[in-house]
């Protein structure tokens, strides 16, 4: 690997005073357009940042010339940039490589790294004479070796709990150097008395027999079940074999215990023996990894993580640089990845590959999984723990999704509700910051519509509701949907291009039957992640204005269905109707009733008015509505 290394805080070449913009500007011009590593330093001389390049020149330039467009962090991190270093590589991999190398060296502060993973518990060798081995959430690789993350505190119990069982092994915290030990400085305790360890600390094991043990202890921290099953098997075989039955035994327990253990575990697949399995889902500069170990066709391993990228690093590169971090820290050297992304880069004996079916999809499915169920998690707590930055980053996803120009802050969404053309009414719901504002939701009966027809609705709708937003100089919805296809959407745009809001209200549909999309002027539909957050929030939409409408129909059709002929009497509405059928049951035994029979239920003034209506030819008949 070839070494270039160019420091802006050499001034042997430039003039005794230099602004910083200066000084970046001519170490921006004077770099190669070669493959390499880049590192931004700060004020202090501190590296802040580690990133590669396929061109070094083009792209740490990338950072200065896009940053109106960036993000915060990343404007936020130019912003203390005083100096670049950086080092020419033979090829791209070998720079990622390099670069992963420096990110886990410096750990700088605005790098992609697991350095926050605390929630996560380890179980740890420590490095140390006769080493302890023991649960911990602190991940500190000079101090020993660590397996895990585990997801589940349970599994890592059960983990820990299987080692000590089958292994003895020391708990104390003494110091047994060689020394102490030969000083005779310890007593055995009651973990030697019950069995529990082998007392190194008074010399009654050895180094080299504890050493062996602990190999045995990381094969299953490792997953290798299989191979200590084999070890316990020719061991069992051999004390059997030298009459040795209690040494014997004891294997055969160790087995049970193990094989008991490894059945809670599913098999996965016979095809796969190592593999590492990777999916990546990216929303904006966010992203979800997922990470599933198999060892021996087992799943012995599996945690989520988040990752920001940062301006103009692609999913491929974040990818690549979170396979080797990931490996690295797991301490896996699977011959094979799969991944839903193909980074371009090559590590020696490992083959990188991205199923379509069989096995491999079958686990990349299962990592796809685990990914959404951390996203869904993740956003339930910021939603309760940050709303505002919640909300953000929802409506955010939501503008990038849908191509839209500004953020979908206030959303208004209408659906239309008829059956067979009778009691037509149209909804409308609206949604702030992503969550429904029902004070603002309106209902339509429709007023210039005879039968079902739905554009035709969709047309009065939206111009009466954005003529009197108009009218009433009030602020227009940042985004219309319609629930519907092309020709809802078609409707409702001829109203708003009479209103002259053709271009200034962003609008779109969504067709139910395969949750397409539609933009005006577009032929081809959109369709979005069916998890995606985008389309779950214009499902909600969609539904809540379904639900309100049908609401408010059936309220309408109710009332017309238990309205009686009772009430085209003057003086009659729906309680003097109701009373007088609640008592006598029927119209026709209302005709035959008296005036001063009906005046006991309504009053004389009402009674008058029901018998001289009942008396006339063209009084009302019965009919299946006229009885209660």
């Amino acid at each position: 690997m070839e070494n270039k290394r160019q420091k802006t805080n050499d001034y042997n070449f430039m003039p005794e005073v230099m602004t910083v913009s200066e000084v970046l500007e001519a170490t921006l011009k004077a770099m190669p357009t070669l493959p390499g590593v880049y590192k931004f330093l700060d004020a202090e001389a501190q590296v802040i940042y580690v990133g590669k390049a396929k061109n070094l020149k083009a792209r740490v330039s990338s950072y200065f010339n896009s940053l109106a467009q960036a993000s915060g962090k990343t404007r936020h991190l130019v912003r203390r940039i005083h100096s670049i270093e950086y080092i020419v590589t033979r090829s791209e991999s070998d720079a990622l490589l390099l670069e992963n190398n420096l990110i886990k060296n410096l750990q700088p502060r605005y790098n992609i790294n697991l350095k926050d993973d605390k929630s996560y518990p380890y179980i740890v060798v420590r490095r140390e004479p006769f080493p302890r081995v023991y649960p911990t959430r602190r991940f500190r690789p000079e101090e020993g070796e660590y397996f895990g993350p585990y997801t589940s505190v349970g599994a890592m119990r059960a983990t820990l709990a299987l080692v000590k069982s089958l292994f003895k092994l020391r708990t104390c915290n003494l110091n047994l150097s060689p020394e102490s030990i030969s000083r005779g400085r310890y007593k055995v305790c009651l973990e030697y008395h019950i069995g529990n360890c082998a007392a190194p600390c008074v010399g009654l094991q050895s180094q080299a027999e504890y050493d062996e043990t602990l190999r045995q202890v990381r094969q299953i921290l490792q997953g290798r079940y299989g191979q200590l099953r084999d070890h316990l098997t020719r061991a069992m075989q051999d004390h059997a074999a030298r009459l040795a039955f209690e040494d014997a035994q004891r294997c055969k327990e160790m087995l049970e215990k193990l094989d008991r253990f490894r059945e809670k575990t599913a098999v996965v697949t016979r095809e796969v023996e190592d593999a590492d399995v990777f999916f990546m889902d990216v929303q904006g500069e966010e992203a979800v990894l997922s990470y599933l170990r198999v060892t021996e066709g087992y799943v012995v391993q599996g945690f989520s993580t988040e990752v920001k990228r940062q301006a103009g690093e692609s999913p491929e590169d974040v990818l690549a640089t979170m396979i080797l971090q990931i490996r690295d820290r797991v301490g896996s050297s699977a011959p094979l990845i799969i991944t839903n992304l193909l980074p371009e880069f090559t590590l020696p004996g490992v083959r990188l590959e991205v199923p379509g079916q069989g096995e491999k999809k079958r686990l990349l499915d299962l990592a796809e999984r685990n990914a959404q169920a951390h996203k869904m998690s993740r956003l339930k707590q910021l939603a309760v723990t940050q709303p505002e930055e919640h909300t953000r980053r929802l409506l955010s996803t939501v503008q990038q999704d849908l191509r839209l120009h500004a953020l979908p802050v206030r959303i208004e969404c209408f659906d239309n509700s008829n059956f067979q053309g009778a009691h037509p009414v149209a909804a409308m719901v609206c949604f702030v910051d992503g969550k429904p504002a029902r004070s603002e939701y309106r209902i339509f009966n429709i007023k210039t519509v005879q039968g079902p027809d739905d554009f035709a609705t969709m047309r009065e709708v939206i111009l009466r509701r954005y003529g009197r937003l108009l009218e009433e100089k009030k602020a227009l919805p940042d985004l219309v949907v319609i629930d519907g296809g092309k020709g809802q959407l078609n409707a409702a745009l001829e109203s708003l291009r009479t209103l002259g809001l053709e271009g200034r209200i962003q609008i779109l549909s969504i067709a139910k039957r395969l949750e397409e999309i539609y933009y005006p002027g577009d032929e081809l539909p959109l369709h979005l992640n069916k998890k995606s957050e985008t389309l779950r929030l214009l499902q909600r939409l969609r539904d809540e204005a379904h639900r309100f409408g049908l609401k408010h129909y059936r309220q309408k059709h109710r009332k017309t269905l238990t309205r009686t002929s009772l009430e085209d009497i003057p003086g009659i509405g729906p309680a003097s109707s109701q009373k007088l059928l609640r008592h006598f049951k029927s119209l026709a035994r209302l005709r035959q009733a008296t005036e001063e029979e009906i005046a006991q239920v309504v009053g004389w003034n009402k009674a008058r008015g029901v018998c001289a209506f009942l008396r006339q030819p063209s009084g009302p008949s019965e009919t299946p509505d006229s009885s209660y």
